[in-house]
């Protein structure tokens, strides 16, 4: 449990470093990029591990019905995901799609995870990810998108949340659990 918890804690401060102490952050310059970028490798290698190792109370596990509302959740992350980065017309009025996205895929895993490793994991993360987006809303750092928005560029987000959910889950059914239910 030990490691779980240092990876989500190193994923925190990896993270708020820029938020939290902005004179050392830009005092390294673009050192500080690399060093973020280890930093948050490293918290990902020991998520993976210490989740793997953690054991705990189970309170609940997936049921058909839990899995499809997941599945949807994780679906709509990644096409937030993708709009933002295709700027479609969500990203006109929808604050921090990226942070959203982040928030609905930790949501939709808790969903479908009812143990302790699981709670810490994602509920971490969850955490993380709205602490993130009170302190970019009291930073002012949100500027309203205006389009045009080509029909294009929303059927482009929707395709590729579609074939990255697949390719995720298989990927994700490769190294772990079935995603898709059955």
């Amino acid at each position: 449990m030990v490691l779980l918890i240092s990876g989500v804690a190193l994923w925190w401060a990896a993270h708020l470093f820029k938020r939290m102490a902005p004179e050392r952050r830009a005092a390294l310059g673009d050192k500080g990029k690399g060093l973020v970028a280890v930093l948050l490798i490293l918290s990902v290698v020991l998520m993976v591990m210490g989740y793997q190792r953690a054991g705990g109370p189970v309170w609940w596990g997936p049921s058909p019905a839990l899995v499809g509302i997941n599945n949807l959740l994780v679906l709509l992350a990644f096409y937030l995901y993708a709009a933002d980065g295709m700027k479609t017309r969500v990203t006109a009025w929808l604050h921090h799609p990226q942070l959203t996205a982040f928030s609905l895929w930790a949501v939709a895993h808790l969903l479908v995870n009812g143990d302790l490793p699981s709670f810490i994991l994602f509920g971490g993360l969850l955490v993380w990810a709205q602490v993130e987006i009170v302190l970019l809303n009291r930073a002012g750092a949100w500027k309203r998108r205006t389009g045009p928005f080509p029909v294009r560029k929303e059927i482009m987000a929707a395709v590729g949340a579609v074939v990255v959910m697949l390719v995720v889950g298989l990927i994700h059914g490769w190294a772990g659990p079935w995603p898709f239910g059955g």
